[in-house]
């Protein structure tokens, strides 16, 4: 089983988030020792440009339009990130919340990912079809104030609403949300708070079956990753 941490903090060892994160993949790790785990550290990891040539691919490829052989080459870092994406089974995403939503690398990380023709497609009356599909995520997230259903500030959490809806319009609904909070006003606060959350990730490892079926979608990156139902320039 392939699981993909995908690291949306810069705090590095400081993070809360990432103490979560870890107590998760051990339990993971002891629970199914067949687990690799691949990481990506959205603020240490050079992520491909999404504007110019790779813009207006986007933009071909949304019309059903085939890909001008001179944007194949950048277009080329998209399609490897893409197939990074897709090669997990299991994805755990680390991320705190900031000013109520997702931090900024995160956002362009999906706007990376979303590519029309390989994570959704359209059907021929222009309805969108997922095509991410059989796998699972978890988010380990981390607020200052407490956004729970009952708590007072639960109507500012544009975080776990957004990522439901992106991942789930592109095929992914098994989602489980780990959320920390409140963390601020003090330590004991925190403290509390970043424990209960080690326990709630713990009793996830515990409480799930993690046999997820692998698609089976090569390591290696030839140039097989094509958009599903475009043909590329000659």
């Amino acid at each position: 089983m392939r699981v993909l941490h995908i690291v949306a903090t810069p705090r590095e060892r400081m993070s809360n988030t990432l103490r979560i994160a870890d107590a998760f993949l051990e339990s993971l790790q002891t629970a199914c020792p067949n687990v690799q785990v691949d990481v990506i550290d959205l603020y240490q990891d050079d992520l491909p440009a999404v504007a110019g040539v790779n813009i207006d691919v986007k933009y071909t490829l949304l019309v059903g339009e085939p890909i001008d052989k001179s944007h194949l080459e950048s277009w080329d870092q998209i399609e490897r990130l893409i197939h990074h994406f897709l090669i997990a089974d299991v994805y755990l995403i680390s991320v705190p919340m900031w000013n109520f939503t997702i931090p900024y690398a995160l956002k362009y990380y999906i706007d990376c990912l979303i590519q029309p023709g390989y994570v959704f497609r359209y059907d021929e009356e222009g309805r969108p079809v997922p095509l991410v599909l059989g796998k699972r995520m978890v988010c380990v997230t981390s607020r200052g104030g407490d956004y729970s259903a009952a708590g007072p500030l639960h109507s500012y959490d544009f975080q776990e609403p957004y990522l439901r809806a992106i991942f789930g319009f592109i095929g992914i609904t098994d989602m489980h949300f780990i959320n920390a909070q409140p963390m601020d006003l003090s330590a004991a606060r925190q403290q509390a708070a970043v424990a209960a959350a080690i326990s709630q990730a713990r009793q996830l490892v515990a409480g799930t079956d993690w046999n997820v079926p692998s698609l089976a979608v090569s390591a290696e990156l030839p140039r097989q990753l094509k958009p599903q139902s475009i043909k590329m320039a000659t």
